[in-house]
């Protein structure tokens, strides 16, 4: 089973992500950086929100949420661009799925929308059902080191170089959102 398997695939090959049509009233509003009393009232999955300032070296996304009681799949994503409710945008830094099924943590890029090879390594498998975690995607020079409840789980290789360029958190599948920093 691939990645794309739970999505649907354009004539290009690309994925397809779904997200909920914004109201008449959400069109109207500036989209902020997610901070702030505003960002926690938001922290609906799926999620969808802008990295004030880019990725860069020393750079921090937290995620805290709980898995669903009954999880098949989630998704964390740093994009280039929001995309649309459809397409996801060309370049995606890091798309990370956890798969429940067969206890798997999966990472590739895609880079001018052709997707690189999935790593697929890890050393123990953190997340149980029902339970809070918390991941942290740590942005170095030559690529994101992840930790999920403070102990590293992996190392991703920028294939993207332009870090300025990642602005966007995409959050989607089996989880609550409970806070972003």
């Amino acid at each position: 089973m691939n990645m794309a398997e739970s999505h649907r695939v354009t004539a290009q090959g690309r994925k397809r992500w779904s997200l909920p049509p914004r109201t008449e009233a959400d069109q109207s509003k500036p989209r902020a950086p997610w901070s702030g009393k505003e960002a926690e009232r938001k922290l609906v999955v799926p999620f969808r929100g802008h990295i004030s300032g880019g990725m860069h070296p020393g750079k921090k996304i937290v995620v805290l949420g709980i898995v669903n009681s009954r999880p098949d799949r989630f998704y964390v994503a740093l994009t280039c661009g929001p995309g649309t409710t459809k397409e996801p945008p060309p370049n995606v830094a890091l798309e990370l799925c956890v798969r429940f099924r067969d206890r798997q943590v999966l990472r590739r890029a895609c880079m001018s929308g052709s997707w690189g090879d999935v790593d697929r390594a890890i050393p123990y498998f953190p997340f149980i059902r029902d339970q809070p975690f918390k991941i942290e995607i740590h942005c170095e020079h030559s690529r994101f080191r992840v930790f999920v409840d403070g102990q590293q789980l992996f190392d991703f290789q920028h294939r993207l170089m332009s870090l300025l360029d990642i602005d966007t958190l995409w959050i989607k599948g089996s989880v609550t959102i409970t806070k972003l920093a």
